[in-house]
C-alpha cells in the first residue's frame, strides 16, 4: 500500500509539472485571446494574445476583475451570462462583446465562455474565455448598414419600388414603396404568384412582358428594362418602368437570384402621350397647310427657322439662329417700310400681329408671305416672338386676277348705276351705296330749322372708318368698295326706320337719329355699330377689316343743321385723336380745342408773312482737327405770344396746312442771308444745311424757286430724312433730285440706321454724306455690338465715296469712339446745342468748343 501511494505520489508531481508547463505554453503562445477567471470573475492568468489585443501587461490583469476589460454598456450582460453558466450548469456559450483597450479605445470581439470542471472555489479557474477580434467586420457591418440605409432612403425618395425573387427558395420580396404604387397595404404580404400578376398587365402589353420574363428567367439575358400598363387595386392602369437585373446565378447558368426596381411612370408617359398626339396632331396641320414655323429673340432680333419657312425664303438652315437682319434683307423695297412698322409696333405693345408682305429669294423670286406673331416668354425668362408663315403666292396671283376682272366688271357697273341712279335718285344718293348722299343730308336736315323739332329731338352721328386706306391699297379700290357697302348695309340694319344713314364722301357717314333716342339707347346704339363694324368682311376669299369711329353731336332747343354737323365732326376728330374704334360727345370743351388748333394754323400763316420762322445752327465738326466743316440750319418759330418753339409744338399743324414746303423755304433763305454775312466777317464757316421735307422733295416748282436763289455750287447741302422713299414711279422727286445736283446742292442722308432705307436706295440716290441716326450712336460708349453697326456703315460709306457724319454725340468718349471708327464729321451737344446766328458767331471766334473739350 505505501509502495502504490508512493508511486501515485511521484508520478503525480511530473504530470502536475507537465500540465501546467502546457498551460503556460498555451498562454503565452496562443495567438487567440485567453483568459481564466475564478468563480468571483477575476482575472487568473491571461493570454499573450489578448495583451497583444488590449494593449496590457500579463501581470496588470491578474487579480483584478473582468469588467475592468468589458464596455461599461456591456458589464451587465456578460456578469448576467457567466452567473448563468454557474446556475444553470451550462458548459459554454458565445456572445459579442465590446472591450476597452487600454488606450480607452473600443474593441469588438467574439468571446467564447465555457464552465471549467471541478468544483467552482476563489483563486481557481472556473471560466475560460477564448476571445477573438471582429472589428473589421463590425465596422464592414456598419458600413453596409448604413449603405443600404441610404439606399433605401434613396429609392423610397424617388417613388423606386424595389423586389428580389430567390429562385432557389421561390421567396418574393416587395418594398413598401413596390406595394404603394399598387395600392397594396404596406403590412400585406404578397406572394408574388406569377399568373396573377400576369392577370393584371394589360392585354395589350402582356405577350411583350411574358417574353421579356421568359428571357430573363432563362438567363438569355442578365439584365432587362421594360415598361408596360398594371392594373392597382383600385382599377386604375399604371404604367412602370421595370428593371431587373441577375445578381447570383446557379451552377447550370441560371439565374438564382434576381433584384429590380419599379418606378410609377404614369404621368411621364401621359405627358409623352399627349406630347405624341401634339406633335402629330401638329405636324399634319403644319404638313398640310403648308405653314412654315420661326421664332425671334426680341433681345438680339436673331431669328430661327424652321424647314418649311427656309426653303419659303430660299435661303438658310433649319432651326440654325441666323443674323439679326436675316428677314428684313429679304423684304421687298417696296413692303419693307410698312412691314417693319407693323413689327416694330407689335414689339412695342407686345400684341399679337398679322401682316402679308413680299419677300425676294437670293434667286430674285418674288413669294408673298402671310405672317401671324405671338409674344411669349420661355422658362428662362427670355422673350421672344413665336410665329407662323404661309406662302400665299398662289393665292395673291389668283386674287390679283380676279380682282382685275373685277375691276372691269365694276366699272360697267358704277357706269350703270351712276346713270340709274340720276335717273331714279335725282342726284340725292350716293353711286355706290345707293345711300343719301350729301345733297340730299342738306335738304333733309333743312327741314329741322327752328324750333320745330323741339328740345332734344335731333342726335348726328358722324362715322369715319378707320384703316379703310390700309384696304384700299393693299386690296385694292374694289375691296373698299366692298367694304363701303358692307358698312351702308351695316348701318341701315342696325338704325331704325325713322332714322337716316348718309354717305357724304370717301369713307365718312352720317346718321340722322329722329326722334333723338335717349342717352342709355344711344350709347347702345353706338356700341352695336363699333362692334359690327370691326368684324371682318369676307372678301373674294380674304378677310377685310375696319372699325368705326363716331362724333356724336345732339342738337338742344333750335337745330342749327350746319352748326350741327360741325359739332359733330368735332366730336369725330375727338374720337380719333383717342386711339380710333370709338366715339366721343361734342362737347363746348372739346369746340375750345378746335378752336385753339385753327388759331395755331393761322399763327402759323402769319407767322411765315412776317418772318417769324427763323434758322438755330448747329455747328459740325471735322472728326480728328474738330474744325468747324459746317452747320446745320434747324427750324425755330419766334411766336410773338408763346415765344421761341421748336418743330415738335408747330410742325404737325404745319403739315395738315401743307405749308411746311414753305417753313423749310423760309429757314433755307434765312440761312443763305446768314452765310452770306459770316463770308463778310470771314468767320470760316464753309457750308450750311437745310432740311427738305418730302412734300418740298415732291414739289414740281422746286428747282425753279431755288434757281432764284444765292446758292453757290459746294457751300449748301439738303438733307433727307431716310424714311423719304424713292421709286422709280416718283418722276417728280427723281427731276428735282438730279436738279439739286446740277445746281451744286450736296445731298445728305438724315438720321440714317432708323430702319427705314435700304442699299438698293442708296446706291440710286447715292448721296454726298450719311448721318448717322443719334439712336444708333447713344449706347456705343458701353456696347461693342452698336460700335459695329457703326463701324459696317462707315465701311458701307467708304466703299461708296460716301462721307459719314455722326449726330448725338453726348460726351468726349463719344467723340472719341467715333473718330476712331472713321466717321468723318461729328454733331452733337457735346460740343455745342442749336443757337441763334449771333450766338453763333461768338461761338466760333471765340473756339468756344476747343476750351470746353
Amino acid at each position: 500500500m505505501r509502495k502504490t501511494a508512493a508511486l501515485r505520489t511521484s508520478l503525480a508531481v511530473p504530470a502536475e509539472q507537465s500540465a501546467e508547463s502546457l498551460l503556460e505554453a498555451v498562454m503565452s503562445n496562443a495567438a487567440v485571446g485567453i483568459l481564466l477567471l475564478d468563480i468571483e470573475l477575476k482575472i487568473i492568468d491571461a493570454g499573450r494574445g489578448l495583451c497583444n489585443l488590449l494593449g496590457y501587461d500579463r501581470s496588470e490583469l491578474i487579480g483584478s476583475g473582468v469588467e475592468r476589460l468589458i464596455h461599461v454598456d456591456d458589464r451587465a450582460d456578460a456578469n448576467t451570462m457567466l452567473l448563468s453558466l454557474l446556475a444553470a450548469r451550462e458548459r459554454s456559450y458565445t456572445a459579442e462583446r465590446r472591450y476597452v483597450h487600454r488606450d480607452g479605445r473600443t474593441v469588438w470581439v467574439l468571446g467564447s465562455v465555457s464552465m471549467l470542471p471541478g468544483l467552482p472555489r476563489p483563486g481557481m479557474p472556473a471560466y475560460a474565455v477564448q476571445i477573438t477580434a471582429i472589428d473589421k467586420q463590425k465596422q464592414a457591418e456598419a458600413a453596409r448598414s448604413e449603405a443600404l440605409e441610404r439606399w433605401n432612403f434613396a429609392l423610397d425618395s424617388a417613388g423606386q419600388g424595389v423586389w428580389d425573387f430567390d429562385f432557389e427558395d421561390s421567396t418574393w420580396f416587395f418594398s413598401s414603396t413596390w406595394k404603394r404604387m399598387r395600392g397594396i397595404p404596406v403590412d400585406e404580404d404578397v406572394r408574388g404568384d406569377y399568373d396573377d400578376w400576369m392577370t393584371l398587365i394589360h392585354p395589350d402589353d402582356v405577350a411583350r412582358v411574358a417574353d421579356t420574363i421568359r428571357k430573363q428567367n432563362s438567363g438569355e439575358l442578365d439584365a432587362v428594362i421594360y415598361t408596360y400598363r398594371e392594373k392597382t387595386r383600385k382599377g386604375d392602369w399604371i404604367w412602370i418602368l421595370a428593371r431587373g437585373r441577375c445578381v447570383e446565378w446557379q451552377a447550370d447558368g441560371k439565374p438564382k437570384r434576381i433584384i429590380g426596381t419599379d418606378t410609377d411612370i404614369t404621368d411621364i408617359k401621359q405627358r409623352e402621350l399627349d406630347f405624341a398626339a401634339m406633335s402629330r396632331r401638329l405636324e399634319m396641320a403644319l404638313t398640310t397647310s403648308r405653314v412654315g414655323v420661326w421664332e425671334t429673340d426680341i433681345e438680339t432680333l436673331q431669328p430661327v427657322w424652321d424647314e418649311r419657312t427656309c426653303l419659303m425664303f430660299g435661303v438658310g438652315e433649319p432651326m440654325k439662329r441666323l443674323p439679326a437682319n436675316a428677314w428684313s434683307e429679304l423684304l421687298h423695297p417696296d413692303d419693307r417700310e410698312a412691314t417693319l412698322k407693323i413689327s416694330q409696333a407689335a414689339i412695342a405693345s407686345r400684341a399679337d400681329y398679322t401682316c402679308e408682305y413680299r419677300v425676294l429669294t437670293p434667286t430674285g423670286e418674288c413669294r408673298h408671305v402671310r405672317s401671324h406673331g405671338r409674344f411669349v416668354t420661355n422658362p428662362d425668362g427670355r422673350e421672344t416672338i413665336l410665329g407662323v408663315n404661309w406662302d400665299i403666292s398662289e393665292d395673291v396671283q389668283r386674287a390679283d386676277a380676279l380682282r382685275h376682272a373685277n375691276q372691269l366688271a365694276e366699272e360697267r357697273n358704277r357706269e350703270l348705276e351712276t346713270a340709274r341712279a340720276n335717273m331714279e335718285f335725282a342726284s340725292l344718293h350716293d353711286s355706290l351705296t345707293g345711300l343719301p348722299n350729301r345733297r340730299c343730308l342738306d335738304e333733309t336736315l333743312s327741314q329741322y330749322t327752328g324750333d320745330g323739332a323741339g328740345s332734344d329731338g335731333l342726335t348726328l352721328l358722324h362715322i369715319d372708318l378707320d384703316r379703310f386706306k390700309q384696304i384700299n391699297d393693299t386690296m385694292g379700290h374694289a375691296a373698299g368698295d366692298a367694304m363701303l357697302c358692307h358698312i351702308a348695309d351695316l348701318l341701315t340694319a342696325t338704325v331704325r326706320d325713322t332714322d337716316m344713314v348718309a354717305r357724304i364722301g370717301g369713307d365718312e357717314f352720317i346718321v340722322v337719329l329722329s326722334p333723338a333716342p335717349r342717352k342709355d339707347r344711344l350709347q347702345r346704339l353706338v356700341n352695336r355699330i363699333i362692334s359690327r363694324a370691326s368684324r371682318p368682311m369676307r372678301w373674294e376669299g380674304q378677310e377685310c377689316r375696319t372699325g368705326a369711329s363716331i362724333g356724336i353731336a345732339k342738337a338742344s332747343g333750335s337745330v342749327d343743321p350746319k352748326q350741327l354737323l360741325v359739332n359733330a365732326d368735332i366730336a369725330l376728330y375727338r374720337a380719333k385723336r383717342n386711339g380710333r374704334n370709338c366715339a366721343a360727345y361734342f362737347t363746348y370743351g372739346l369746340q375750345t380745342e378746335v378752336i385753339a388748333g385753327k388759331k395755331c394754323a393761322d399763327d402759323i400763316l402769319k407767322g411765315l408773312e412776317r418772318g417769324e420762322f427763323v434758322p438755330f445752327y448747329q455747328p459740325q465738326f471735322h472728326a480728328t482737327s474738330l474744325n468747324v466743316i459746317g452747320v446745320e440750319a434747324l427750324a425755330r418759330w419766334n411766336h410773338p405770344e408763346r415765344g421761341l418753339l421748336t418743330p415738335d409744338k408747330f410742325l404737325s399743324v404745319a403739315e395738315d396746312l401743307n405749308v411746311v414746303g414753305s417753313i423749310d423755304r423760309a429757314i433755307l433763305e434765312h440761312a443763305l442771308v446768314d452765310l452770306a454775312g459770316w463770308d463778310g466777317m470771314v468767320l470760316g464757316i464753309p457750308k450750311i444745311s437745310v432740311n427738305v421735307s418730302a412734300r418740298r422733295l415732291g414739289d414740281s416748282r422746286l428747282i425753279e424757286s431755288l434757281k432764284s436763289l444765292p446758292i453757290q455750287p459746294g457751300r449748301v447741302s439738303f438733307e433727307l430724312l431716310e424714311s423719304i422713299f424713292l421709286d422709280d414711279g416718283d418722276d417728280i422727286m427723281s427731276v428735282n433730285i438730279d436738279g439739286i445736283r446740277k445746281m451744286g446742292i450736296d445731298i445728305d442722308i438724315d438720321d440714317f440706321g432708323s430702319g427705314h432705307a435700304s442699299i438698293v436706295s442708296l446706291l440710286k440716290l447715292n448721296p454726298h454724306r450719311l448721318k448717322i441716326d443719334r439712336q444708333l450712336v447713344a449706347p456705343i460708349v458701353h456696347s461693342e455690338q452698336q460700335r459695329r453697326l457703326i463701324r459696317s456703315i462707315v465701311e458701307i460709306g467708304r466703299s461708296q465715296g460716301i462721307e459719314v457724319c455722326a449726330e448725338g454725340v453726348e460726351s468726349a468718349r463719344h467723340a472719341e469712339i467715333l473718330r476712331d471708327i472713321g466717321c468723318d464729321s461729328l454733331q452733337g451737344f457735346h460740343f455745342a446745342r442749336p443757337m441763334p446766328a449771333a450766338a453763333l458767331v461768338e461761338f466760333i471766334s471765340t473756339n468756344h468748343w476747343r476750351k470746353a473739350d
